[in-house]
């Protein structure tokens, strides 16, 4: 996490050209989110992209909502163990 902004917050994503945010809406399914809530600076913070500019803009748009992650979880399967 770089910044916050009264928006959202920011994201290193890993490339000098591109940004990752997470505006306010892509946080909780309901209820108000503040200021106060947002992620510490420098910490990780675990995502899904959600959609992207096509502007001099360069961002990534993020959304850590607790149904869009779960969404996004990949089910395994897992062969079940022989009883031999």
């Amino acid at each position: 996490m770089e910044f916050h902004a009264p928006f959202g917050v920011f994201i290193d994503i890993g490339d000098e050209n591109v940004k990752g945010i997470i505006q306010i809406p892509d946080f909780l399914d309901s209820g108000a989110m503040t200021p106060e809530m947002y992620p510490e600076i420098g910490s990780l913070v675990g995502s899904v992209v959600v959609g992207y500019t096509e502007d001099d803009r360069n961002q990534v748009w993020l959304s850590v909502k607790p149904s869009v992650l779960q969404k996004s979880l990949v089910k395994l399967r897992v062969p079940v163990a022989s009883q031999t």
